[in-house]
């Protein structure tokens, strides 16, 4: 099948590696064409623009960083829908608040075309395994559709309802990730002050209740961390952590939820990103509040 996809952060370049490996034909687009150059050294080809792309594909999948960059690519003069649609199915794949899929997916069905929102939960390493857990929304049709696709995908597919559904999920599965990185910067706080080297804090942490599976396969990069040597590629940067911290707020207080826990967090993500650690893999979290003294 010859799939399109549009965002080559690095959830996307993963995904579309993944799909150049089982076989199918990749057409990739991205703001930086820089980004392209290892996908193309791979096998993909490039398109100049999202309507290009469009025009080239049977399947469009989309994974971008906001809802911005999702009217940008997909409403734009040369954007995803600018050109003939019809009939072709979109997948968007991005971390969004329920409302930006909401008000696109009528768009992509006045073309002509299927669409199908299906944020992802997993890093790069499971995106390269075919291992991601795939959150679905969209008519059933649609979704009946594009499962082939994203079942090579996900190690996990659900169905969550409509669209808007998928997405209010992966917002709701991601947050308590969010909330215990900075919880376990504040327990290395205190447990560092036995005066343990830093292997030896995170093996007994991570044999604990307390210890989720992010935790237990990051403990060696943390350590690193705590040791100051560099802990190699970020996986899911604490910047990216600010935006959809403050997209769960958002989607939760809509609900009339009271979003303490995820506020706090949020105020952490937002001081470690003004001073210089936005860049960081989200689990710098817990070494940054560490080693954070109150002010």
């Amino acid at each position: 099948m010859h799939i399109g996809l549009a965002g080559l952060g690095a959830m996307g370049a993963a995904i579309a590696a993944r799909l150049l490996e089982v076989g199918h034909q990749v057409t990739v687009w991205n703001r930086s064409a820089e980004k392209t150059k290892p996908l193309v050294a791979a096998g993909a080809k490039v398109a100049a623009s999202p309507a290009e792309l469009a025009s080239a594909v049977e399947v469009a999948i989309t994974i971008l960083t906001d809802g911005a960059a999702i009217d940008a690519v997909y409403n734009g003069p040369s954007g995803l829908l600018s050109g003939n649609v019809k009939g072709k199915l979109f997948i968007e794949m991005s971390t969004v608040a329920p409302k930006v899929e909401i008000e696109l997916a009528p768009k992509v069905r006045a073309k002509g075309a299927a669409f199908v929102e299906c944020p992802v939960g997993g890093s790069t390493a499971p995106a390269r395994q075919g291992k991601l857990l795939g959150l679905m929304g969209a008519e059933p049709a649609d979704a009946e559709r594009a499962k082939p696709i994203l079942n090579q995908l996900c190690r996990r597919l659900d169905h969550c309802g409509p669209v808007g559904a998928g997405s209010a999920m992966k917002l709701a599965i991601n947050l308590p990730l969010m909330v215990a990185w900075q919880a376990y910067g504040e327990a290395f706080a205190i447990a560092r002050s036995v005066g343990w080297e830093p292997k030896r804090l995170l093996d007994l942490f991570v044999d604990t209740n307390g210890a989720n599976p992010a935790l237990k396969n990051r403990a060696d990069m943390i350590v690193t961390m705590f040791e100051g040597r560099d802990p190699g590629p970020t996986t899911f940067s604490i910047a990216n952590g600010v935006k959809d911290l403050r997209t769960m707020i958002e989607t939760g207080e809509s609900k009339g939820a009271d979003m303490l826990a995820t506020k706090a967090a949020l105020a952490g993500f937002e001081d470690a990103t003004k001073h210089g650690f936005g860049g960081g893999d989200g689990s710098r979290m817990s070494v940054y509040w560490a080693n954070r003294k109150k002010s």
